[in-house]
């Protein structure tokens, strides 16, 4: 026969675990509010998902980054993608962000013209997309606290795009042309930038201003031991205005290795994050996993 102590202390662990499951629940509650709070430059990172489990914590230094040996006599490697991995392996694609903002454009942001695009990055944080920023020096003076931000969250890298987003060849979108004697200390700068806005750990890569190189760039640009990130997928993001075009080209682009050229610039790439409520969960749908530029220039390095 049950007495009614016995009950009792058979009701205990009911008890206990209905109160461990209200306390699970209201904490999940509270990451998911806080997750929604986050923006570019302010908020918590997001809970690590799928595409994030190996990457570092904010706390602790990541590992440094995979380069490329030089090219042919010394020049600057250039990655454009990773090795199209066999059919048995999952397939990985990186997104790549600009964050344009030219040396000469204060006078625009200071009278209204946003630069920056919160609500992206959000959005990543949000589905968990880890990805590389490639920012202007000028870009991070213009907005440190989101410069810091961005370069403290696990899931994000940041990377250099020049100081001035001046190009680093003639004829190159009608941007100004910087000389060859001054592309070193321009790549540098941004990199003193960076530090000052508060990023800790930028990576050694550099994205040409338009993409726009040639040999004399890549001498130029040697003794300061950067792998050059191109891409091979263009997004056509810049001044869309249909995100769903946008989002059509890019998954008619990617392949397996592939890094997707995109712009974190509200005014100058509109459409940019609805066209990543379309790409992320179809590329998910397909079996990519979605990576940093890092892991894929470490697969390139590994295959030699």
């Amino acid at each position: 026969m049950t007495t009614p102590a016995r009950l009792a202390r058979l009701a205990r662990p009911a008890r206990l675990a209905r109160r461990l499951t209200t306390t699970c629940a209201l904490t999940t509650l509270t990451l998911t509010a806080l997750t929604s709070l986050s923006a570019c430059g302010s908020g918590a990172p997001a809970p690590h998902g799928r595409d994030q489990a190996a990457h570092p914590s904010a706390s602790a230094p990541p590992r440094p980054a995979a380069t490329l040996a030089p090219g042919p006599a010394g020049l600057t490697p250039v990655f454009k993608n990773a090795p199209r991995a066999p059919a048995a392996a999952a397939p990985t694609v990186a997104l790549t962000f600009d964050a344009d903002m030219t040396a000469d454009q204060g006078p625009r942001a200071a009278a209204g013209e946003r630069f920056d695009h919160p609500a992206l990055v959000a959005t990543l944080r949000r589905m968990k997309v880890p990805a590389t920023f490639f920012m202007t020096g000028r870009w991070a003076e213009e907005y440190p606290a989101q410069a810091k931000d961005i370069g403290r969250d696990p899931l994000f890298e940041v990377a250099n795009h020049s100081y001035s987003h001046y190009a680093f060849t003639k004829h190159c979108y009608g941007l100004p042309t910087l000389p060859a004697s001054r592309m070193r200390a321009d790549m540098e700068r941004a990199f003193t930038a960076f530090r000052k806005a508060g990023v800790e750990h930028p990576v050694p890569y550099f994205r040409f201003p338009g993409g726009c190189y040639d040999k004399r760039a890549l001498r130029a640009l040697a003794p300061g031991g950067v792998t050059a990130v191109q891409w091979d997928v263009v997004s056509g993001d810049a001044f869309a205005t249909d995100a769903d075009a946008v989002a059509e080209q890019v998954l008619a682009g990617v392949r397996p290795g592939s890094v997707v050229v995109m712009h974190c610039t509200r005014s100058a790439a509109p459409t940019t994050e609805r066209a990543l409520r379309t790409i992320i969960p179809k590329l998910r749908e397909r079996g990519f996993r979605f990576v940093r530029v890092s892991e894929q220039i470490r697969a390139a390095d590994a295959r030699g």
